[in-house]
């Protein structure tokens, strides 16, 4: 044995996303990229607004000594303080910059919060489907990941979480808008969630922690609200990232922001603080940091994305295929016309097309398109969709 068996273990039942992804990569080597259709990876296509580039060419410019060295783990003040302005709008909360810790996106910011939570044993929830990293996320820090089921359309089913809040949860994850579903969950849900989150952890005397994460929060569709979580209940916390609406993924920057109003927000944020280091990240880059302190409130170009959802769903409505349209992300998630969603996927792997199967977010029965890819990608997919559909109603 040369690595742990827990690795060796998450290896076996590592992300579905990855696997198709590698699996497209191969494929594209095989036949030519231009006949692979690769829908796995949630990788933004949309460039990054034009300001992004002025501002990181200005910032370069304009370099001085010390610009990229440490600073405090929590980030640049300035930094923090801007970020904490455009939240206090967003959240109708008065958010300063000590709520605010720059981190490694919304990773690291969901790494450092469980770190500063979660005590051996401690249960962490989630509504499925979900994202997978929550599990791993939560095993990093002693948490046991535990799901519950949503409602058809994917909104939250508050009496299945009623029934799986215990004495050992500790925090409950939320997505909205949801990776892989695009659902996003509405005031009157959030608000109920944080009253019984409040009920039950009065009950326990304990605190029961909400995250939300929001990634993919200014990427909505037909004038659709994200809720502000502040205002829905106390004990909340975001972990968001600039990855998606201004498309940086790869640059690795986003933050966490602890609600004004929780109750042991000063010891949550010293307890975030010191993860921030001991976990490795130390502090958010430096360069990044500085870049989109200028930029709130900045995303690309959002009808981009409206018009590839369009052109996909009337496709996969046309062909046949059943699915929820999306308020929000860049994914959509299909019923398998085959209960065995994996089998349909290697029937639409023999097209060249590359989908996930939704056992690969807790949902079987189900399987994930990413969207946010060129524009040829979806028309020329089409086809391929349809035919694996009358494949299957006309074996």
């Amino acid at each position: 044995m040369t690595i742990s068996r827990k690795i060796e273990n998450y290896i076996s039942r590592s992300s579905w996303i990855r696997k198709m992804f590698e699996e497209g990569a191969r494929l594209k080597e095989q036949y030519g990229a231009g006949k692979v259709f690769d829908f796995s990876l949630g990788n933004p296509n949309v460039a990054p607004p034009e300001k992004f580039n002025v501002v990181l060419q200005e910032i370069v410019a304009n370099s001085v000594p010390g610009d990229h060295g440490y600073m405090a783990n929590t980030g640049y003040p300035q930094v923090r303080r801007k970020v904490a302005e455009y939240l206090s709008a967003e959240q109708r909360a008065t958010v300063t910059r000590d709520h605010v810790i720059m981190t490694c996106g919304a990773a690291g910011a969901l790494n450092i919060t469980l770190k500063a939570i979660l005590d051996p044993g401690d249960e962490v929830l989630s509504p499925s489907p979900y994202f997978v990293e929550y599990g791993f996320y939560a095993d990093n820090h002693g948490g046991v990941f535990k799901t519950v089921p949503t409602r058809d359309d994917f909104t939250l089913d508050l009496a299945a979480v009623s029934n799986a809040v215990n004495e050992r949860t500790k925090a409950v994850i939320i997505n909205s808008p949801n990776n892989p579903t695009g659902q996003i969950y509405d005031r009157e849900s959030l608000s109920a969630l944080g009253r019984l989150l409040k009920e039950k952890g009065e009950a326990f005397g304990r605190t029961i922690y909400l995250l939300s994460d929001e990634p993919y929060r200014k990427i909505v569709y037909d004038n659709a609200c994200v809720p502000d979580v502040f205002g829905c209940y106390d004990d909340s916390i975001i972990a968001t990232s600039y990855s998606k609406d201004i498309s940086l993924p790869g640059e690795r920057i986003g933050f966490a922001a602890v609600n004004p109003k929780a109750v042991h927000r000063e010891a949550l944020l010293a307890g975030m603080a010191l993860a921030n280091r001991i976990l490795g990240f130390v502090n958010a880059p430096a360069l990044m940091q500085r870049v989109v302190g200028e930029l709130q409130g900045v995303t690309v170009d959002i009808a981009e994305y409206a018009r590839k959802r369009t052109l996909l769903c009337d496709g996969l409505k046309r062909a046949g295929y059943e699915f929820i349209l999306p308020k929000g992300a860049f994914y959509l998630f299909p019923r398998s016309p085959l209960e065995d969603e994996v089998e349909f996927v290697n029937l639409l792997k023999e097209e060249l097309i590359l989908a996930v199967p939704g056992a690969g977010f807790g949902c079987p029965g189900y399987f994930r398109i990413a969207f946010c890819v060129e524009d040829n990608t979806i028309i020329n997919a089409l086809p391929g969709f349809k035919r694996v559909m009358e494949k299957i109603k006309n074996p």
